[in-house]
């Protein structure tokens, strides 16, 4: 029994060092190889492009839209230039014709947009949609990703093109950013600074062509009442406007939306000092007039309607300040009947400009 326990224990013995035999025999010897067909896989791909030129990297949106911004500046400033070899002073904008990802119909990529400071931003779909009726003078539009359909979109898509405004596409993050709390609606238009005259070429423009007529605004705050003025001076003959540089309303869209485009036609001049400006007009020829309503010479009684004119308006509320209507020659007011004390200064200057004209006429 002790023997036959003796050769088990040998068997197993042997089946074990069988078994390690058999397993060592995978480790050392000669094996198998694959003939050359994975040689290429222990090539190297090669050096690792940089970030910005790896498709679909973050850098790589952000170089693209980078790109795209500085495609679209160049081509605004190349229209700008062509706008004032043209004799229009920059007025009316002529936007970039782009051919890099910011052109129209095209991507601008995720990066985030960027506009030039003193751009004024136009948000929201009707507001966006109505500038670009208007032929308000814009550099770039931006149109958020991810939208659902709206006729509004594809409204501002086919008139920025038509009117060679560069399109850029942009992430809804971007636009947020760009807009702030303003609520966008997926839409913003840049609009650039409008590019004001000197008051002096005011001046020499209304004495090249007697009589003159300037209109000059006090304290008008409300940009659509500047736009009113604008419109209802170009209507009726005026040779340019001019408002204060401070405590007054510029030529915003808003503005150039009311006057109908007519702020691309009829010049706009901005004054330090208004009262020293009347003084340089009244020096130059002009008759300042004022329109005050507690005056007691009504505008059918102007007789110096056929002179050269400077016509000043002050501010609904306030009327003219102090040292501006001590610049004035004369002071007139509109005769109105009922209950009505006073007009915006819209619709007082298109009543006053409108009797001057016709005055004019009759001789």
């Amino acid at each position: 029994m002790a023997g036959a326990a003796r050769r088990d224990s040998g068997i197993a013995r042997g089946g074990q060092g069988g078994r390690a035999a058999k397993a060592g025999s995978h480790r050392k010897g000669a094996s198998t190889g694959s003939g050359g067909h994975g040689r290429k896989a222990l090539e190297g791909r090669g050096a690792t492009p940089p970030a910005q030129l790896r498709p679909g990297h973050p850098a790589q949106r952000r170089a693209a839209a980078a790109a795209a911004a500085r495609s679209a500046s160049a081509g605004a400033e190349r229209g700008r230039a062509a706008a004032g070899r043209r004799g229009d002073g920059g007025r009316a904008v002529a936007a970039a014709a782009t051919t890099g990802p910011s052109a129209v119909g095209g991507s601008a990529g995720a990066g985030r947009p960027r506009r030039t400071e003193g751009d004024e931003l136009v948000v929201g779909r009707n507001a966006v949609v109505e500038a670009l009726r208007a032929g308000v003078p814009s550099s770039t539009l931006f149109i958020a990703g991810g939208l659902d359909f709206d006729e509004r979109l594809a409204d501002a898509r086919r008139l920025a093109g038509r009117a060679g405004i560069a399109v850029a596409d942009v992430g809804r993050t971007d636009l947020d950013r760009m807009c702030g709390t303003a609520p966008h609606q997926g839409l913003a238009l840049v609009v650039p600074p409008f590019r004001y005259a000197h008051p002096d070429d005011l001046l020499a423009r209304a004495r090249s062509s007697p009589p003159g007529l300037l209109v000059a605004l006090d304290g008008v705050t409300d940009p659509r009442n500047l736009g009113a003025v604008v419109r209802s001076a170009a209507a009726f003959g005026a040779h340019g406007v001019v408002v204060p540089e401070r405590r007054a309303a510029g030529v915003t869209a808003a503005a150039w939306k009311t006057s109908a485009g007519a702020a691309a036609r009829l010049p706009v001049a901005r004054a330090t000092n208004l009262a020293r400006t009347l003084v340089s007009y009244a020096a130059g020829g002009q008759f300042v007039v004022g329109l005050a309503a507690d005056s007691e010479v009504s505008i059918d009684e102007l007789t110096m309607a056929t002179d050269p004119l400077v016509l000043v308006i002050g501010s609904e509320g306030r009327g003219l300040s102090r040292l501006v209507e001590q610049r004035c020659d004369v002071r007139v007011r509109i005769p109105m009947a009922g209950a009505v004390e006073s007009l915006n200064a819209g619709v007082a200057a298109g009543i006053t400009l409108a009797e001057i004209a016709r005055r004019r006429r009759i001789g």
